[in-house]
């Protein structure tokens, strides 16, 4: 379970494939503190800390990771935001994230205003009724605000500190992010689901 806000920024420093498994080696300022079993969220989905060498640390993510989230386009050099998972006696400055990214969604626009940055995201509309205004959503593990909603997009403002110490800095019109719909509303739209 994670909150959405990004301790660190990590590297991807290498990436080998076996079958259809990925594992990467991310070098962080937070890897030498990780322990075998862990779970960190990468960009916003959960994965297992296997190995870890000094500053670096090593994850493997399946095929069904791989098919649902932007992992697939992480390259040698791509730069993730890291967050470890949240302690049940701290402080939930975010919102609740589990590191279940639910889609992808595809950057249409980016704005650079009189000190924030605005960006607009495009998602399948099947997930429509779980996106509401100035609700929570996790882009790239990034707790989040909604605004501007419409059926199959949203906007997010930046704030300054958040845009310099994410990875939403990289983000550009193309750019492929993932998506983590807000727990809350996952439950209550299958609590209706059910009901009809």
């Amino acid at each position: 379970m994670f909150t959405g806000i990004v301790e660190c920024i990590g590297k991807i420093e290498s990436i080998t494939q076996n079958g259809t498994n990925y594992t990467f080696w991310v070098n962080s300022p937070l890897s030498s503190q990780f322990k075998i079993d862990q779970s960190v969220s990468h960009n916003g989905v959960c994965l297992t800390v296997e190995e870890v060498i000094d500053h670096q640390h090593r994850v493997t993510a399946i095929e069904e990771t791989i098919k649902k989230t932007n992992l697939q386009y992480w390259s040698v050099g791509s730069y993730i935001n890291i967050e470890q998972c949240m302690q049940m006696n701290g402080k939930l400055d975010g919102h609740i994230v589990q590191g279940h990214v639910d889609t992808t969604a595809i950057c249409v626009e980016a704005l650079t205003l009189a000190g924030s940055w605005e960006y607009r995201f495009e998602f399948a509309p099947e997930f429509a009724h779980l996106v509401i205004e100035k609700g929570s959503i996790s882009v790239n593990g990034t707790s989040l605000t909604c605004f501007d909603v419409t059926k199959n997009s949203f906007k997010v403002a930046i704030i300054p500190y958040t845009y310099h110490h994410t990875s939403i800095h990289q983000v550009v019109v193309g750019s492929i992010v993932n998506i983590e719909f807000d727990i809350i509303g996952k439950y209550v739209s299958r609590m209706a689901e059910l009901k009809n």
